[in-house]
Parts: structure tokens; C-alpha cells; sequence
């Protein structure tokens, strides 16, 4: 058995990130920049007003002024302003020749005859001048960048519409075990549903991978080798639960042994989590979870979610949050790393009722996995806490 910090190292140490290919801009969300992206334009592209006003000559502001133009977003103006002269501008229209300023309309009166006096005080030249935000060349994005909405908006102010992202990773997914049913049938007596399967698809998209369910091998070593050698004939990566403990039809760590796949170890000291096996086979990973939801749940949380993203090309950390303990809290024992289910409250955290790593209800109301280490038996209110958002 090995501490969850040297497991996590092995994990990462074998991640590097897939092939990269280009892709439409809104098939990137999600995905990781695989290259810089610079502007191909000043932004703004020209001075614009910012104000609905009018565009005036800053030298004559104290003058009634004669309208000659009215300048519309997206029109090119006409006129070149003179002495005595104003043009009446929208939000984001181009700034006409000559003029060094907007005045807000609020700030004027409409004297008739298309003439206009200034009737503030003061005013603000309330123009965006050329490439102000972003100049031609410039870089906009990094590579290494996870693609939310606001880079698409990005992306697209610079014209970048099939920007070059890494590839997602698919994953085959697998369950283990001859008590288990899909969730579409009826339970005998002896018999429970396969949740985990579901669930780990679920972690799996939220984390921008692709899942691929794979069925249930049942508890033999035939089952479980003929459905392993098929996942890894399709996919570099595979999960798979159950069949990873010490008991007499746990057949995983021989059957992973059998087909050549050399195993990093099998056994980390993490509470739930412990009969864990992570094993490689050239390019190709297989991650063995333990049965129960919770276990399986918080691995990959913890170990499978930061190796998908990094693979993904994602090599930022998540970083954890350092947060006070809202009530007091207990453990009798403390030989392993302990990840608890909180819920974090107006910056407190507080853990939930549960009942060990069967009680996947609990976490339905978590929001985030608080750590306590070996040697550790109480959190004190008020103590700063790793805790980890999930």
C-alpha cells in the first residue's frame, strides 16, 4: 500500500497529452488550445464612439454646432468634420474625419434647424481608439488554455474558426461483478443495478472525454480477459470497477498480469479508495477502481480526472481550496488519507451524514471532498482544510 501523494505521482508521471487536431470553434468548447492564437486585426478595428452622442471637434464644444452627418454601427462615414460642424454617432460607430470627440446625447439640446448645443459641464473624449484592446499580432490565447465560453468570443473576434485543440480521450468503461444488473432490470434478491458505469461516464464527459460503455464481465477469468483484450483493441485508456480486492474471485490484477500489462501498483492508503490498480501496457492505461460507488467516485476525482486532463493537454493542477471547518469533526481511525463529503457554506465547510463508501446518497448534496491526513482524528472548527470542488 502506498500514500495517495506517491500514487498521484505515478499517475501523472505516465500522462502526456494525445495527438492535436483542428476542429470547428464551437466543437472546441471544452477542449485545450494546442497552439498560440494571435489577432489578425487591431481591436478595435477603428476609433469608435462609445456613447450614443455626437461627434464633435473638441475645440469647438462651447459652439452651437450644425449636424451634417448621422453615422449608424457598420457605415463608413461621409463627411469630413469642420469647424463649427457635428456628425450624430451610435454606439460603435466609426469615429468621422476630423472629429476628436463624442458628447453623450443626455448632455445636449436639439436647438431645431439640425443644430445642437453641448449643455454639460465637462465631458470625457468617450472614444475607443484603434487597436486599444488588442493590437495586430498580438497573442489573444495560450496554448494549454481549457476553452470556456468567453474564449470562443475570443476566438472569434480573431477570425480563428477551426483553432487547433488536443484530441479528446476515449475512454472504455467496464463494470465487474456477477450480482450485477443494468439499471433497466429488476433486481433479483442476489442482485444490485450497475450504477458505476453511469456514473463514471458522467465524471468522464464533465471532465471533456468521451466514454465508451463496454458491458459487464461477469466474476472469470475468461469474462473479464476476453472483455479487457477488447477494450484495449479500441481504446489507449480503460476503467473499469470491481474485481480489484483480495477475494477469491478478484480476478483483475492476474487477468491484467495475463494480457500484459505491467501494474504500478494496487494498493493505495486512502479512505475510500484503497484496493485501487493502475497499470500500463505501452501507450495503453488501465485504471481499476474499487466496487463501492463512493470509492470509485472519489479515485477518479482525485487520480483519473487530473491524468484525463493532462493527457487532454491540460497540464495546470487543480487547485485545491483552503477553507475553515464550520463544525467540529471526527475520526477513530486515521491510518489512511481520509476524503470526506462536505458542503461548503458561505466559505465554511461542513460534512455530510456517511455512511462509508456504499453511501453514494451522500454525495448528492456535496459539493466538494474535504482531506484529512494520516495521523489525523479531528478537524476543530475553524481549522484551514484542503478541500477539493467536485
Amino acid at each position: 500500500m502506498i500514500r495517495f501523494e506517491e500514487a498521484y505521482e505515478i499517475v501523472m508521471s505516465n500522462a502526456q497529452p494525445l495527438r492535436s487536431e483542428h476542429v470547428p470553434m464551437m466543437d472546441s468548447l471544452n477542449r485545450v488550445l494546442a497552439e498560440n492564437v494571435h489577432s489578425d486585426l487591431d481591436m478595435p478595428p477603428f476609433d469608435k464612439s462609445a456613447v450614443d452622442g455626437f461627434a464633435i471637434r473638441m475645440e469647438d464644444l462651447a459652439l452651437i454646432l450644425k449636424v451634417v452627418e448621422v453615422i449608424p454601427a457598420g457605415i463608413i462615414p461621409e463627411k469630413v468634420l469642420k469647424h463649427g460642424e457635428c456628425a450624430r454617432i451610435m454606439t460603435g460607430a466609426m469615429i468621422p474625419e476630423g472629429a476628436n470627440g463624442v458628447i453623450m446625447v443626455e448632455d445636449t439640446e436639439i436647438l431645431g434647424n439640425g443644430n445642437v448645443r453641448f449643455t454639460g459641464k465637462e465631458t470625457a473624449k468617450n472614444i475607443c481608439s484603434k487597436g486599444e484592446d488588442i493590437r495586430e499580432g498580438e497573442r489573444v490565447l495560450t496554448i494549454g488554455t481549457f476553452i470556456q465560453p468567453q474564449h470562443l468570443a475570443v476566438l472569434a473576434s480573431v477570425g480563428k474558426v477551426n483553432p487547433l485543440v488536443y484530441a479528446k480521450t476515449e475512454v472504455g468503461v467496464m463494470s465487474t461483478g456477477n450480482e450485477l444488473v443494468e439499471p433497466s432490470h429488476i433486481p433479483s434478491p442476489s442482485n444490485i443495478r450497475n450504477s458505476n458505469a453511469y456514473q463514471l461516464m458522467g465524471q468522464l464527459i464533465n471532465a471533456g472525454a468521451s466514454p465508451r460503455y463496454q458491458g459487464i464481465a461477469q466474476d472469470t477469468e475468461v469474462s473479464l480477459t476476453k472483455m479487457l483484450r477488447n477494450a484495449l483493441d479500441q481504446f489507449d485508456i480503460v476503467l473499469l470497477t470491481g474485481g480489484v480486492s483480495m477475494g477469491d474471485f478478484d480476478y483483475v490484477p492476474d487477468v491484467m498480469d495475463k494480457i500484459g500489462v505491467k501494474i504500478l501498483f494496487k494498493s493505495i492508503a486512502i479512505q475510500p479508495g484503497r484496493p485501487t490498480i493502475f497499470g500500463r501496457r505501452g501507450n495503453q492505461f488501465i485504471f481499476g477502481l474499487p466496487g463501492n460507488p463512493v470509492s470509485a467516485f472519489v479515485i477518479f476525482e482525485m487520480l483519473v480526472k487530473p491524468f484525463l486532463r493532462k493527457m487532454m493537454g491540460d497540464f495546470a493542477a487543480q487547485e485545491d481550496l483552503l477553507l475553515p471547518m464550520g463544525v467540529d469533526y471526527t475520526r477513530i481511525k486515521s491510518t489512511r488519507k481520509s476524503m470526506i463529503p462536505v458542503k461548503i457554506v458561505q466559505g465554511e465547510v461542513f460534512p455530510l451524514e456517511y455512511h462509508g463508501s456504499a453511501h453514494i446518497n451522500a454525495y448528492t448534496m456535496a459539493n466538494a471532498l474535504c482531506m484529512m491526513e494520516i495521523g489525523e482524528t479531528l478537524l476543530e472548527k475553524g481549522k484551514i482544510v484542503n478541500v477539493r470542488q467536485i
